[in-house]
């Protein structure tokens, strides 16, 4: 039996405003051309569809385009809601597609009814549990225990969930699920499947031979940078025992995190190579450049994120009643100046601040 496993598509979603569409779109046809290659039986989908509960018509249409895809190159396709979905509104019409063989698990009350698929060996149960909020008294990790207790036991099983498993890195593009660790469960919740496809943590991670994600098919935030996204080729055996290797997923645009100068990174040739990549850009010039964002742009057009830190500056300990305490407005604005950007406000730049505070009417004044 082969089993492909991917999740958190995340469709609709844009990185730092950088339209992902065509990224996303090049995922899903390597997905197609995986399961056809490969000779896939089942594509697993650990939730997250979708990046909002109402996602833009044109992710929908993504996603439509993608299922029959996947179907038509000769996969069963057995997809779970994650806590970025809405379960209703993509679970609407599981009935009907279960019929064309793609299989919707989004409502709590489907989670001990498997998607039977048959190999040489005989079936494989494959159990769908959709992201679980909190309910009666119980964390997410609790209903999560108590949905996996309602499988019944024996012969080769495969769960799907959408989940923060102990043990599971996190990144900064994730939506915490916890409260205070309420939200992570154990790994012993799955104990004697014979594999566990997770979805929930965009990095891609084993956490046992049995127990994996797959991680998201794209970096959505600098966190991820040095992350190797694809997908798991899973194959069971007569006895249930799982074998993965990773399918890697085609590389859009690289991402990568730039500190120096803005000289240097305009002029420098080692950084000629990041040119075409999406870039976050921390400066360190002593004073902050004016003009920076243009200026990059000129060399890296794909630039995102720009921060300044200064070189050897470092945080004022001193908490806002302390530094404001005994001046006045001007001194106060005039070191927001100095703060924002590690030089003095200029002559002409007091003289613009001073007339600023002179023009606006202090207490008891007439409006």
């Amino acid at each position: 039996m082969r089993l492909l496993h991917t999740s958190d598509w995340h469709l609709g979603r844009s990185l730092h405003r950088a339209d992902l569409r065509p990224a996303q779109e090049t995922f899903l046809d390597h997905l197609v051309d995986t399961v056809r290659d490969e000779r896939v039986d089942a594509v697993l989908v650990a939730g997250d569809v979708y990046d909002r509960a109402v996602p833009p018509v044109d992710a929908v249409q993504m996603c439509e385009e993608a299922l029959s895809r996947l179907r038509a190159a000769g996969a069963r396709v057995v997809l779970i809601s994650g806590n970025h979905d809405s379960a209703r509104r993509l679970g609407f019409g599981s009935s009907l597609f279960d019929v064309a063989g793609v299989h919707l698990r989004t409502r709590p009350e489907q989670v001990a009814s498997p998607v039977i698929v048959a190999d040489r060996h005989g079936e494989v149960a494959v159990y769908g549990i959709p992201y679980l909020e909190a309910a009666g008294g119980l964390s997410h990790a609790g209903v999560l225990a108590e949905a996996v207790a309602r499988i019944p036991a024996g012969g080769r099983r495969v769960v799907v969930s959408h989940s923060w498993v102990t043990g599971g890195a996190v990144c900064e593009s994730e939506r915490d699920i916890s409260v205070g660790g309420a939200g992570q469960v154990p790994s012993s919740v799955f104990d004697g499947f014979s594999y566990v496809a997770l979805g929930h943590l965009h990095g891609r991670q084993t956490l046992a031979g049995h127990i994996r994600y797959s991680g998201s098919p794209l970096p959505y935030s600098f966190s991820e940078a040095s992350h190797r996204k694809g997908s798991w080729l899973v194959e069971l055996d007569g006895q249930g025992a799982a074998r993965a290797e990773l399918v890697p997923a085609p590389v859009y645009k690289r991402l990568n995190v730039l500190c120096d100068t803005l000289p240097e990174l305009l002029s420098s040739p080692k950084y000629a190579e990041f040119e075409n990549d999406f870039v976050s850009v921390t400066l360190t010039d002593p004073a902050r450049p004016e003009g920076a964002m243009d200026a990059l742009r000129a060399r890296f057009p794909h630039v995102l994120v720009l921060a300044y830190a200064p070189a050897g500056a470092g945080p004022d300990a001193r908490d806002y009643r302390s530094r404001v305490a005994g001046r006045d407005d001007l001194s106060v604005a005039t070191e927001f100046v100095q703060h924002v950007r590690n030089t003095p406000a200029t002559s002409g730049e007091r003289a613009l601040l001073r007339d600023a505070f002179a023009a606006v009417p202090g207490p008891g004044d007439d409006c």
